[in-house]
């Protein structure tokens, strides 16, 4: 018995500290998907277990399909799928216009709804035999330390993570094309948890703040005193993911302290506005 879990963005910030942390359980066997092939067999090679490679351009329509077929025929069986997959690049709409806008949903959305719609099937099956074995929920429980510490018991044999972004919530100057595919995907994330939950597929959301990565820096967060304790590292959003996937949450933010912002959109819009419009949490980090 083992438990099949595929990361997307597996070479470098919260993909790769995710396969660290899921690659330190026996029992579990990893599905590596990224880009950069060297930097990819590189990790493999360091982590046990023989994870699976699947060097992929997500946002190549022949990816996703692909990607299903390899996982298909070398584990029949898919237990956490985490799209975590996305990139940045800030600009305004003036500047960045249409080719911007575009570009973020082919990336941030697009591509993990295509490797959704590929990998589904293999999902249901997973989710199927999954139910009728207590060993495969055990594992499922034993990942997520949050479950054991409070006895929840929504746990899932089966379950997709969407890595969001608070900025799927709130909005900032600058980074309005990165925000529309991030409020886009929590979007499509809440109706296809509801439309799946027959399946026995859980759908959990995490919106991760300003988590210090190789491709978002947080540099600018970091050299101000004031807004340094805004800035994360990945293992909180490995618990987040983790919790929101075999944990069974249906949404997570990380920092947990997080959901404050979204809150303060919500119940206070003018206020939220003004915040924002002060510059205070701008930063100009881009990610490829």
């Amino acid at each position: 018995m083992s438990y099949v879990a595929l990361i997307t963005g597996a070479t470098s910030g919260i993909g790769e500290a995710t396969a660290r942390r899921l690659a330190a359980r026996a029992d579990v066997q990893l599905v590596l998907v990224a880009r950069r092939e060297d930097r990819l067999r590189a990790l493999a090679q360091e982590l046990p277990g023989d994870p699976t490679v699947i060097v992929a351009d997500l946002t190549d329509p022949a990816a996703a399909p692909r990607i299903a077929e390899t996982v298909e025929r070398d584990h029949d069986q898919l237990n956490l799928l985490v799209n975590n997959a996305g990139a940045r690049w800030s600009s305004e709409f003036e500047a960045g216009g249409w080719e911007n806008v575009e570009r973020h949903m082919r990336v941030n959305f697009e591509a993990p709804v295509r490797l959704i719609e590929a990998l589904l099937p293999l999902l249901r099956r997973t989710a199927a035999a999954a139910n009728a074995d207590p060993a495969v929920l055990s594992l499922a429980a034993e990942l997520d330390p949050a479950t054991r510490r409070h006895h929840r018991t929504g746990i899932a044999p089966a379950a997709i993570v969407n890595v969001c972004s608070t900025s799927g919530r709130v909005s900032r100057k600058g980074v309005g094309a990165y925000s529309a595919s991030k409020f886009a995907l929590a979007g499509w994330n809440d109706a296809l948890a509801l439309e799946l939950a027959a399946d026995g597929i859980h759908v959990g959301l995490v919106l991760p703040g300003f988590i210090a990565t190789e491709g978002f820096p947080q540099a600018e967060l970091r050299a101000k005193r004031k807004t340094r304790w805004m800035v994360a590292d990945t293992s909180v959003v490995v618990d987040a993911i983790l919790e929101a996937g075999p944990g069974g949450k249906p949404e997570r933010y990380a920092p947990r302290y997080y959901w404050l912002f979204a809150a303060l959109r919500v119940v206070a819009p003018p206020l939220s506005r003004r915040q924002m419009s002060r510059g205070a949490f701008n930063t100009t980090t881009r990610s490829h």
